[in-house]
């Protein structure tokens, strides 16, 4: 898990810019996780069609166990949302019905979130926000957000690891210890790391009015264009339903 959002810039395969991958991230939310234009067929199979995106890109970073994983969980679970729960009543139509939605509905932005953080510097992130003009007072929160989640997994494994050398599992002697032990180490840790990345952002500068400089080299290719073209789909689409040319 601690390895599900670290940076890895040497395997990340397809170098997408950041604001394709912003866009595909936008789009997900919009369409998957809030079933916009999903009375329309069209958009409901092109958002499944865009929701397989992430897997793709995790396939072109070279991290196939990932892509596999995800694919099946997300495949299973919109195979049960189409096929099994309209067959099914009662109890188990709301148990199997509450899985397919919160699986199906996050699993994409989940993906798409750890491909993004995992092929994305901080550095490149923030020369997007800049060439997009985004506010500084926006800029800083992302930009520590963007490297809060991965260290704090890193922290997590750590203090697991620490708590199963001292038996302090589930199961375990010391099992009543599971939760504090592994808790308040993990919230203390959290408030640190939000300090101190806090104040390493705004000692690279990022809280001056002056604007910086930056050496990373990011821009618009073919393949930014051909994800761009498949994110702005959905779109098109739920405009032509609305108006009545699709169904």
């Amino acid at each position: 898990m601690a390895g599900l959002f670290t940076t890895d810039v040497e395997n990340r395969g397809l170098v997408l810019d950041p604001r394709t991958k912003l866009a595909v991230m936008i789009t997900l939310v919009i369409f998957a996780l809030g079933s916009t234009g999903s009375g329309i067929t069209a958009v409901r199979w092109m958002t499944i069609v865009v929701s397989l995106l992430p897997m793709l890109l995790l396939v072109s970073a070279r991290k196939y166990k990932k892509a596999a994983i995800f694919t099946a969980v997300y495949a299973l679970m919109k195979a049960s949302e189409l096929l099994l729960a309209p067959k099914m009543a009662g109890p188990a139509l709301s148990i199997i019905g509450m899985c397919c939605m919160i699986f199906v509905r996050l699993c994409p932005g989940l993906i798409m979130g750890s491909y993004m953080l995992s092929t994305t510097t901080v550095s490149e992130f923030i020369a997007a926000m800049h060439r997009m003009h985004v506010p500084q007072q926006i800029t800083i929160p992302l930009s520590v957000m963007f490297r809060f989640f991965p260290t704090v997994l890193e922290e997590f494994s750590d203090i697991n690891t620490a708590m199963k050398m001292r038996d302090i599992r589930l199961g375990g002697r010391n099992a009543g210890k599971f939760i504090e032990y592994r808790l308040v180490p993990l919230m203390v840790c959290s408030v640190n790391i939000g300090n101190e990345l806090s104040a390493a952002a705004l000692t690279r500068g990022l809280g001056t009015k002056v604007r910086r400089t930056n050496i990373c080299r990011i821009g618009f290719h073919t393949a930014d264009i051909a994800v761009i073209l498949l994110t702005a789909a959905p779109y098109i689409l739920l405009i032509l339903g609305m108006i009545g040319v699709v169904k």
